[in-house]
């Protein structure tokens, strides 16, 4: 009767493995991009895609532009911040963009211009251009590279790794820096899970 009763308790703890550690889908193979810019054409080998997520036109104005990278499903806000950021591109090196799912619950947040307020509370003022979430108050520094300013958010939101190309003004999403994204084995340092659990933009 013991044994049987240990034997039902290792079951029982390996479905719960598998159901909290399902096995991961294979990664996608590299993905051989073309870079041109002024300079001329160089070719590298990565597991992102190299999309063209805007360009600097369809910032004007303070505009933002809303993306969905590396997967279709995974949705990203690409702002010119008008102060150079960590990571930053474009002429002024201010042109970020983030996930734009909020590492507490996986809320999606908008951005707040220095000095403005969001939609849901407008007794807060932006010291610095922040993206908010009006789910619980989440608050994330757009200049320093997402990282958190107000909780319960645990960690920065993942920073998309842009690419500017001077001589159209195009802007390219080529890659995403950790932690991951909301929903892709979450808090991971592995940016792949990122690639996984959707389809690759194209």
């Amino acid at each position: 009767m013991a044994s049987g009763a240990v034997l039902v308790t290792l079951g029982i703890a390996s479905v719960a493995r598998s159901l909290l550690n399902p096995p991961s889908a294979p990664l996608p193979t590299g993905v051989t991009t073309t870079t041109t810019t002024g300079s001329g054409s160089t070719s590298s080998t990565s597991p992102f895609p190299r999309l063209r997520a805007a360009n600097m036109s369809d910032l004007a104005g303070g505009k933002t532009v809303s993306f969905n990278y590396p997967l279709e499903e995974t949705p990203n806000i690409l702002v010119k911040l008008g102060v150079k950021a960590s990571g930053g591109v474009g002429p002024d090196g201010d042109i970020v963009a983030f996930s734009q799912l909020c590492q507490h619950l996986g809320c999606p947040y908008g951005f707040v211009a220095t000095g403005q307020s969001p939609d849901c509370d407008n007794t807060y003022k932006a010291p610095s251009p922040v993206g908010y979430c009006c789910c619980h108050g989440s608050i994330f520094d757009f200049v320093n590279a997402g990282k958190v300013l107000n909780s319960p958010a645990p960690r920065p939101v993942p920073q998309v790794v842009l690419e500017f190309d001077s001589s159209t003004g195009d802007i390219f999403a080529t890659g995403m820096l950790p932690p991951t994204i909301f929903g892709h084995n979450t808090g991971s340092n592995n940016v792949l899970e990122d690639l996984q659990g959707g389809t690759l933009v194209s």
